[in-house]
């Protein structure tokens, strides 16, 4: 599979000139680690010091290595784990101190679609059910017909026939549980939504309708995207910009373009020599990952990449490097990036 430039992002302003829609700030999550007595011996820093802006209508791509702490920040953001420190301003409003009922207003505006289909779709339930619930709980005001109709509305967005609302989700393939997953979202109008792996587990030619159908939803709902995926072609073709975890860090951040063709952190660099190509070229190919990574419990001082690092020296045990800003459209966290 060959890295192609972007073919269907809708342009968007820049994030600094943009309306926020999110903004991250030095958010953490840690979680103890116990031992066989139960008291704890340390953290698990699975989301350390992370901060960015979302600008409205932009898709922001979240890339790393399985572990990397990519789906807890999408879920503390949504605050299914409530964050150790840091806040989440969403709409102008923060969300550090949300008691349960302004949780749920938030909720209807920001939603969560999970990398398990399955995970929001009661078994037991069909699926015109899994759909009426959400507005139950958080438009009691609409009456039974009026849910009818936003259920039927968006399962012609989402691209299914009426009749699914009467099967249960095991009834239906992986690819169409995606599809009433987002339906379900939707019916709520979010203006962020965020997507963990939507497309791993799929055909290729499933991912290609999936993707085909973010982006309808996205110019004809008017949606943000936080696009959480391991799948470097995806992110690249669908992106404005892409944010390289590692370790719970935001190593590297910046437009789409500029990342994929001039990388500026070593992490960054291993990871496009390792997308496979056929016949073309890879993005870049002279640097590969060395070892695995530490125990996320045990942090290295310093750069916690540098134990993998060719390049690493002296000075990178010294101290952690900043996220720095020193190339346009473009910030890295690395004392060697020039």
């Amino acid at each position: 599979m060959t890295l192609e430039p972007p073919i269907s992002r809708v342009a968007t302003d820049r994030p600094e000139t943009a309306k926020p829609i999110l903004d991250v700030l030095s958010l953490r999550k840690y979680f103890p680690i116990r031992n066989a007595w139960g008291r704890r011996k340390g953290w698990l820093k699975a989301v350390d010091d992370v901060s960015f802006r979302v600008a409205k209508g932009e898709i922001l791509g979240v890339v790393g290595e399985s572990g990397c702490g990519k789906s807890t920040l999408g879920k503390t953001i949504m605050g299914i784990h409530q964050p150790s420190d840091g806040d989440t301003i969403f709409e102008g409003r923060s969300t550090a101190n949300y008691d349960p009922g302004q949780a749920r207003k938030l909720r209807r505006h920001l939603q969560y679609a999970y990398q398990d289909p399955g995970a929001s779709l009661d078994p037991r339930w069909k699926i015109r059910r899994s759909l009426h619930e959400p507005m139950i709980i958080h438009q009691p005001e609409l009456d039974r017909d009026q849910r009818a109709e936003r259920v039927s509305e968006m399962m012609r967005a989402v691209n299914l026939p009426e009749t699914h609302l009467d099967l249960y989700p095991h009834e239906i393939s992986g690819g169409q549980q995606r599809r009433v997953g987002l339906a379900r979202v939707l019916t709520l109008n979010p203006s962020l939504i965020i997507l963990d792996e939507p497309t791993s587990g799929l055909d290729l030619s499933v991912q290609a309708t999936i993707l085909t159908l973010f982006m309808d939803l996205k110019r004809k709902f008017d949606l943000t995207y936080l696009f959480i995926s391991h799948d470097l072609s995806i992110v690249r073709m669908i992106c404005d910009r892409v944010a390289v975890m590692y370790l719970g860090k935001v190593v590297e951040i910046g437009d789409t373009e500029i990342i994929f063709s001039n990388p500026k952190h070593p992490y960054t660099r291993s990871l496009l020599s390792a997308v496979p190509t056929v016949g073309g070229r890879r993005v870049t190919d002279d640097f590969q990952l060395e070892g695995e990574p530490p125990n996320p419990g045990n942090m290295p001082s310093g750069c916690r990449f540098r134990t993998r690092c060719t390049m690493a020296q002296a000075d990178c045990a010294k101290a952690e490097p900043p996220l720095r800003a020193d190339w346009p459209g473009q910030s890295a966290a690395c004392f060697l990036a020039e």
